[in-house]
């Protein structure tokens, strides 16, 4: 075969020094077909090899067939199906290429991102556990809100992911970027739903006048941007770092995201911290009533007056056992109220199973316990004993005067 040195050198010195074929073929010291072949041909010369088969043609027809019918099916099923024992990885590589013949293909539109349009949400975790108090050790999430279209980001490390945390966590970076986007992107979320909205999360978005958007499952590419986030987080955050609890985890991760944000954006042509001026003026101002993020439940006071949040024990004014009480959390405090007054405030604690106890109720519950002892020794000491004889007249029972006498010696 010529090569692609002599296919050039001929082509070229018979254009350029009009010299004839077999003169130029004798300067080479090649033949005169090779030197006709090289003029003929306007590409150069490519080694091509003859198919030799490969063994996956034998079951190829049976991977067709199943693939007709389940385009889907894993290439370890198809495999399982046809009886293939050769080499894994080239079955799959050979399933890999026939199987678009079979399956439509899914396209994705290229994305335009407009000011104010969109704020993508996603939770990431700490991939190194944190002290959470108590002895205890976690990862708490963090909640990400990136902008679409400045880049520019936004977190917070939040207790857990229940609905009540992850509204609350969106309605704190909210109210720190004081604007309101037109959609928030979420996945799956189950907090905040799955297929279907929860209730407090589509009222939360119909307070705040935006849209919470489900993705479907397997569209990464609409949310890539803050799954993206996760790691830089890791890459440029948290390598070197020590953190003494969630609130310190949060202040250094404050501390941060400025220097995060003003990194120059080549996709962009900017700097999020200067685009986010531009985006943040074409969405919507804070709505004039708050959204309601906060865990409630109604529960009767137990006589031990204390009341469950998110598996710790908080105490209550002991006063109010029996009644109806309002049990409120949010990322930072419990509250109990009854009838507009406020039974008990405590921090919230991230770690768990624990109780927390206010030394103004312990000293109250004595009080009422030694208050109720009295009362009940003072009942006891008004009870009057009757004759039992009143009953022996009632009935019109003859008792002889010496058994009756008898019976009260034995009282």
């Amino acid at each position: 075969m010529i090569t692609l040195d002599v296919w050039a050198q001929i082509r070229h010195r018979y254009a350029t020094e009009k010299i004839s074929k077999r003169e130029l073929a004798r300067q080479l010291g090649v033949s005169r077909g090779t030197v006709d072949r090289a003029l003929e041909s306007d590409r150069p010369p490519k080694y091509e090899r003859t198919p030799a088969g490969s063994s996956f043609d034998a079951c190829a027809g049976r991977v067709r067939t199943l693939l007709a019918r389940t385009p889907t099916m894993p290439a370890t099923v198809l495999a399982e199906r046809v009886g293939w024992t050769g080499s894994a990885s080239l079955f799959r590589d050979k399933v890999r290429r026939i199987r678009p013949e079979y399956l439509p293909a899914d396209p994705v539109d290229r994305l335009v991102h407009e000011p104010g349009n969109a704020v993508q949400c996603d939770l990431w975790f700490p991939h190194e556990p944190l002290p959470l108090g108590h002895g205890q050790q976690g990862k708490p999430p963090v909640l990400v809100m990136t902008s679409t279209f400045s880049g520019f980001i936004q977190a917070r490390m939040i207790p857990t992911r229940t609905t009540a945390d992850l509204l609350g966590g969106m309605w704190s970076l909210i109210q720190d970027a004081a604007a309101v986007p037109a959609r928030l992107v979420w996945d799956n979320e189950s907090g905040i739903g799955q297929g279907r909205l929860t209730d407090p999360a589509a009222s939360f978005a119909g307070v705040l006048g935006c849209t919470i958007r489900q993705l479907p499952p397997n569209d990464p590419e609409s949310k890539g941007m803050v799954e993206r986030m996760n790691r830089f987080f890791r890459q440029g955050f948290m390598p070197g770092r020590t953190f003494a609890s969630p609130g310190d985890f949060n202040e250094q991760l404050a501390d941060w995201l400025p220097r995060a944000n003003a990194r120059y954006s080549r996709s962009r042509h900017g700097r999020p911290a200067e685009l986010v001026l531009r985006d943040r003026e074409a969405m919507r101002p804070l709505a004039p009533l708050a959204p309601e993020t906060r865990f409630r439940k109604s529960i009767r006071l137990p006589r031990d007056y204390y009341v469950r949040v998110f598996s710790n024990d908080y105490s209550v004014d002991p006063a109010a056992i029996g009644r109806i009480v309002e049990v409120m959390a949010d990322l930072e405090q419990v509250t109990v109220i009854a009838g507009g007054t406020v039974l008990a405030r405590h921090e919230r604690r991230w770690a768990r199973h624990q109780i927390l106890t206010d030394p103004a109720h312990v000293d109250k519950a004595a009080a009422l316990r030694r208050a109720h002892r009295t009362v009940r020794t003072a009942r006891h000491a008004e009870v009057q004993e009757r004759d039992l004889g009143i009953y022996d007249d009632l009935f019109g029972l003859a008792v002889p005067d010496d058994a009756r006498e008898l019976t009260e010696v034995g009282r």
